[in-house]
Formats: structure tokens, sequence, C-alpha cells
């Protein structure tokens, strides 16, 4: 229900690993597996679809309610609650062993009529009453809530939006998570926003204020990332949500949904392999479970048709939750092939001696393509790719004797491109060029199509 995040594209093919000891046949099951949830938006009104209850029963672990929870369904009029929608919601999910998310117990939209008319003190004081009469009514049933939901601006300010709780006082975002915290104090207690998805002014002024949080003892435990996204993903999305785990919260990606495109396999597979990087990334929702159930109209931005059937996205989620650890154990005999021209990876001339260089070619299968991932190493015709020590910007990537040194690391990103994990700087095809024995090289990552490589 929020405005598209922008950002680079991603790789036209994401590095997907295989081979996973325990393969999750479903969402829910794959994602446990790695500790963490998958789970999806939900209404009620659907709860009588037999092909939506099919697919939500069999795929997702972890279910959060659209708007049955929000300030003007459980408390219509003040003082007066009704909870019988979210708890339809809770008791399907518990009684298949899924986790529930809450959502939300304080935004400056969705409110009540009686209380959009109110302001200043009277208004602070409804606002807290609610936030302590539907945490208490849940208690022990919602593993992590959106305490407030988007209360930052849009654009270069960095401030919080101007809205009538806002006017009530800056603490109020505080005073909802002290009262949240007292009325479930076993639930994860969560800010919620979109638009925030990359290193920005308006994640920076979350940023600010979740650290502020914690060096005060405020009580905020994750953060959710809403990921309302188009067809490109921020090449610092990953980064971005590592800084917030870096504070000590854990991170959630709370209602992915991602325009149907060429790329769109392969943004679902980067959000998701992004999650997996990150220790606190504890989960992902999805916002609606088939492309007719979203509020996105003809953007065909979830994981399954409207007659329920997988679409690509799904198979590019679902490897990638299989692909065991990060990074990503032991990919063998694959080829990288380079975005912009459609090339391979390539030893010029097949030639083994420490020194030789790297450039790209016609995708072949022969030896001097075939990559095996060992740890952070990179390995071909028993030597390792390797930038010379200290490497600038420019200088030509070669083959050399393993040595387990940072020179020869590499790290895979979210965005598609391939970075060295001594210099920061990415696999390059140089000067863009598209030509058998163009010269890959290390240069300043940019994200552009000749940075990005994918498993061929």
């Amino acid at each position: 229900m929020r405005s598209l995040a922008v950002g680079l594209l991603v790789a036209g093919t994401v590095l997907v690993p295989t081979g996973a000891a325990n393969a999750g046949t479903t969402l829910g099951a794959a994602a446990a597996e790695k500790g963490r949830y998958f789970g999806a938006a939900v209404g009620t009104y659907k709860f009588n679809d037999n092909t939506y209850m099919t697919v939500l029963n069999r795929e997702f672990n972890s279910l959060v309610a659209e708007n049955e929870m929000k300030w003007d369904a459980t408390e219509p009029q003040r003082g007066v609650f009704n909870y019988s929608a979210g708890d339809r919601i809770v008791n399907h999910a518990r009684s298949r062993g899924m986790k529930v998310r809450g959502h939300t117990l304080l935004w400056h939209a969705q409110q009540p009529g009686w209380a959009q008319n109110l302001s200043g003190g009277d208004l602070r004081n409804a606002a807290i009453n609610h936030v302590t009469q539907v945490a208490s009514h849940f208690r022990g049933q919602i593993y992590s809530w959106d305490v407030v939901n988007e209360a930052f601006a849009d654009g270069g300010s960095g401030a919080r939006r101007d809205s009538n709780l806002q006017r009530t006082g800056n603490d109020w975002i505080e005073a909802a998570f002290r009262a949240a915290r007292a009325a479930d104090p076993g639930a994860k207690l969560c800010y919620n926003d979109y638009n925030t998805d990359g290193i920005n002014a308006k994640s920076t002024g979350v940023y600010n204020m979740v650290r502020d949080f914690k060096q005060r003892g405020v009580p905020i435990d994750c953060v959710g990332f809403q990921s309302h996204l188009g067809t490109t993903l921020p090449s610092d999305y990953q980064a971005n949500l590592q800084r917030f785990a870096d504070l000590g919260v854990d991170v959630e990606i709370t209602e992915l949904d991602i325009t149907q495109g060429g790329n769109q396999a392969n943004m679902y597979a980067a959000v998701t392999r992004a999650c997996l990087a990150i220790s606190r990334c504890t989960g992902i929702t999805v916002w609606g479970v088939r492309d007719c159930d979203s509020w996105r109209g003809g953007d065909n931005a979830l994981l399954f048709d409207c007659a329920g059937n997988k679409k690509p996205a799904y198979t590019a989620v679902l490897d990638t939750l299989n692909g065991g650890s990060t990074p990503p154990t032991n990919p063998t005999g694959n080829r990288l092939r380079n975005e912009a021209s459609g090339r391979c990876l390539d030893v010029n001339g097949a030639n083994s001696a420490n020194g030789s260089q790297m450039i790209i070619w016609d995708c072949h299968n022969n030896a001097n393509q075939q990559f095996t991932q060992n740890g952070r190493a990179l390995q071909v015709m028993g030597k390792c790719l390797d930038a010379p020590n200290n490497a600038s910007a420019g200088t030509q990537v070669q083959i050399w004797d393993c040595s387990g040194a940072a020179n020869q690391q590499w790290v895979f990103n979210s965005n598609g491109t391939i970075s060295n994990a001594q210099t920061g700087l990415c696999l390059d095809v140089n000067g863009a060029a598209t030509a058998n024995g163009s010269a890959v090289i290390v240069w300043n990552c940019h994200g552009g199509g000749n940075q990005r490589w994918s498993r061929a």
C-alpha cells in the first residue's frame, strides 16, 4: 500500500547455490531449515476460496493480517473492541504451527473516524490505551508486532511524517513501544516502513531513531522493511539491512512484492539471498498469496498466479532457500556468465600457469570456464581466481596458486556483482566491452551490467 522503491538493476540471473542436504519442498519448510519463516499477508475474506487456502496452508509457516488487526478494525468505537477477524487468523495459524506477525498497532492511516477527530493529550491517551488493549488481548500469540508503521516522511529530509500522532509529541513512538512491551513482554517489537530498502535519507532517519532507542533502553527488537519493489533493487540492499542488524535488532522483510517482468524471479532470489546472508534476518513475508489477491493490481507481483500455479519467482525463492549456508556451499562445475556481454569468465588460452589472465569468451564446457566455489575462493584448473595483492582499479584479474589470502576471496553480492574481499573492488569487464577476449579487471563497484555475473 506504499510507493515503489527504486535502485540499480539486479543481476540478469542471480547466483543460486544448489545441493542442500535437506531441501525443503515448500517455502515454509525450506525457510524453517534455515531457522527462518516465510509468511504471507492474509485476509479472512479469502478464507472460503479453496485455491487460496490450498496454497496458503501448504506453503507458508507464518501469517500476518492484511487489515484485521489495524486500529479501525479492532476498535471501531472508542473503548469498544472487536477481535473476531484477528482471532480467526491467529487461530488458523496456530492450529497449523505457523507464526503470527501482528500488523499494526499504530499508524497514521486506517484510523477509526473517532480517533481522526482527536488531538493532543486526548489522542495520545487513546493511542496508548489502544496499544495496551490490543497487545494484551493477543498476548503470548504474536511472534512480532509492527508497533508503529510508516512514521517517517518520504523525500530527503529524514524527518518524521507529519501526522496527528506525531503532533502529540515526538516521543509518541517511544511511548507506544513501552506500552507494547508492558502488554506483551514475549512479543518482538518492530518498527515498520517502506522506501527504506537502500541507504537513503529515510532509512537513515529510521536508523538514527533505532540507534537512539537502543542506547536509551527503549524496548525495540526488530525493524521491518516492506520491500514493495518495482523492477530494480538497490545495490546496497543487503548492506542496509546489515547496518540495522549491527545495532542489535532483528530485521524482517515484511511486505515483499515485486513487479512482474524479466527480472522478477532474479529479484525475489536476490532479496531471499540477502536475508539468508544476515544472521539477524528472521524471515520474509510476501504481501498476499496470489497475483489476483495483491493490492498492486496488474503488477502480478507475487509468487503464484490466480490459479494457484507456481511462477518462476517461486522456484527462484525455493532454490535460494535450499541453497545451503552463506556463503554458498561449494557449487561445482559452473560457468560465470557476464550479463552485459552474455560471455563467460575464461582463463585466457586455457593456460594454467600462475599469472594467466582472465577474459570473457563464448560460453563452453571446457575446464578453463568451470569454477568451483570453496568458501570464498573460486577455483579453476587447480588454481584460484586472484586479484594481485592490493590491486588498484583497472588491474587485470588472474589465476594463481591457492593461498587462502584475502586477495583470493570473493564476495557474491545481492545485486549479482562479485567483489574482492581485500580491495572491495568488483569483477568487471574492462570498458564494458562485449567482444571475445575482452579483459576482466577489478573496478569500483557500480552494479552495471558489465559487473553482474550469473551461473550458466
